[in-house]
C-alpha cells in the first residue's frame, strides 16, 4: 500500500512538472510582446528595452525557465548580488533560508508566482483574492450535485422502467445537453429577470412570489451604511447553473452502476438470506457502485475549480475564471500562467486522493498499481 501511494505522488509530481513546462513555453513562445502592450506602440526603444530588462524578458528563454522552475520549487535559490541573473531570482520570498552560501542561499518558501505586468501585485495575492470565491461555488455546487444525485439515482434504479425512472432519465439527459454558457443565460433569465418580481398566475387572483436576484455580484456587496457583507443571493444563481450538469451526470451514473451491481451473485445471495431490500442496496450494492461515480464527481469538481469561467463571466462572479478571463484578454501573462498552474495542480491533487479512494473502496487497486 505505501509504494502504491509513493508510487502516485512521484506520477503526479512529474505531471506538474509537465504541465509547468508546457505552460511556460506555450506563453513565452507566443508571437504576441507583452512588453509592447504595456509601453505602447510608440514608445522609445530605450523605454522598451528598460521594460524588457525589468521583466527578465531580455534573457535567453532557457534561462528564463530555470528561474521560473527555481521560482516555482518549494526549496530555491536566491541571490543578494543584483547583477547576477543567470539562474537566480532577485525577489524577496516569503520563506526562510537555512543554508547560506556566500552571497546566495539556499530557501524553504511557497511557490513563488511572479507579479502581474500590470498591476505590479503579486500573482499569488490576486489569486488569493479570487480563489475563495471560485472553491465555495465549486464546493456547494458538487455537494448539491452528489447529495442529490445519489438519492435521485438510487430512486431511478429502484424505479426502473416507470415513469418516474423514465422522467428522471429525461430531465437529466437535458441537464447533460445544456452548454454551461447557454444554461448560465438562461438561469440568469430566468431568476433575475422572468422571476424577479411577483409572477401573476393568468386567470386567478394568485401570485407566485419573485426570487429578488440581481443578474450579477460576487460573494461580498458593499452596502453604504454597512460596509462590505456577505450576500449569499448573489450565489443562488451561478450555484443553480454549475450544479446542473455534474448532478444530471450523477444521477445517470448511480442508476447504470446500481442496476449492474444489483444484477450480481452477491447480491442474489444477500437477498436470499432474507435481509431486508433496504439493507442489500445501502449496505451491500451501493458502496460497490460507488466507483464510476467517484470518478466523476473528482472530474467535475476539477472542473469547478478551473474557474467555470462562462458561469463567472455572464454572473459578474468574482473568481478565478473571471480573473484568468481578464488577464488573457489584457495579456497579462503571470497572472495567466499563475492561474493555469494552480487548476493544474488541483486537477492533479483531486485525481490523487481519488486514487487513494479507489485504495480504500477496493483493495485490489492498490495491489494492481
Amino acid at each position: 500500500m505505501i509504494k502504491y501511494f509513493l508510487k502516485k505522488i512521484g506520477y503526479s509530481l512529474l505531471v506538474l512538472w509537465g504541465v509547468v513546462t508546457v505552460v511556460f513555453f506555450l506563453f513565452n513562445l507566443s508571437p504576441s510582446d507583452p512588453v509592447r502592450n504595456l509601453t505602447g506602440e510608440n514608445a522609445p526603444q530605450e523605454v522598451v528595452d528598460a521594460m524588457r530588462r525589468k521583466l527578465d524578458l531580455d534573457l535567453p528563454l532557457q534561462t528564463r525557465y530555470i528561474m521560473y522552475l527555481n521560482d516555482l520549487s518549494p526549496i530555491s535559490w536566491h541571490s543578494n548580488i543584483e547583477t547576477d541573473r543567470t539562474f537566480f531570482s532577485h525577489e524577496k520570498y516569503s520563506g526562510f533560508q537555512f543554508i547560506p552560501l556566500g552571497e546566495s542561499a539556499l530557501y524553504v518558501k511557497s511557490p513563488y508566482l511572479k507579479r502581474s505586468f500590470l498591476s505590479e501585485r503579486n500573482v499569488s495575492e490576486i489569486l488569493k483574492d479570487v480563489i475563495p470565491g471560485t472553491v465555495i461555488l465549486a464546493v456547494l455546487s458538487i455537494l448539491f450535485a452528489l447529495i442529490i444525485g445519489l438519492v435521485l439515482g438510487i430512486i431511478s434504479a429502484i424505479k426502473q422502467n416507470t415513469w418516474i425512472d423514465r422522467s428522471l432519465l429525461f430531465i437529466s439527459a437535458l441537464g447533460m445537453a445544456g452548454p454551461s454558457f447557454f444554461v448560465a443565460i438562461l438561469v440568469a433569465w430566468i431568476g433575475a429577470v422572468l422571476w424577479r418580481d411577483q409572477i401573476h398566475i393568468p386567470f386567478t387572483n394568485w401570485y407566485l412570489p419573485g426570487t429578488g436576484l440581481n443578474m450579477t455580484g460576487s460573494l461580498y456587496s458593499v452596502s453604504v451604511w454597512e460596509g462590505e457583507y456577505i450576500d449569499l443571493k448573489n450565489m443562488i444563481l451561478p450555484l443553480i447553473t454549475l450544479t446542473i450538469r455534474p448532478l444530471a451526470v450523477i444521477v445517470q451514473l448511480t442508476r447504470s452502476s446500481l442496476l449492474e451491481v444489483m444484477s450480481m451473485d452477491f447480491i442474489r445471495t444477500a437477498r436470499a438470506k432474507g435481509l431486508p431490500e433496504w439493507r442489500v442496496i445501502f449496505k451491500h450494492a451501493l458502496r460497490n457502485a460507488l466507483n464510476p461515480v467517484v470518478t466523476a464527481v473528482s472530474g467535475w469538481f476539477a472542473s469547478l475549480l478551473a474557474g467555470a469561467v462562462f458561469v463567472e463571466f455572464v454572473f459578474g462572479w468574482k473568481g478565478l475564471g473571471q480573473e484568468m478571463f481578464t488577464a488573457i484578454e489584457k495579456q497579462d501573462l503571470p497572472v495567466v500562467m499563475g492561474g493555469v498552474i494552480v487548476i493544474a495542480t488541483a486537477f492533479v491533487f483531486i485525481n490523487m486522493i481519488v486514487d487513494f479512494i479507489y485504495a480504500w473502496i477496493d483493495p485490489r487497486v492498490s495491489l494492481e498499481g
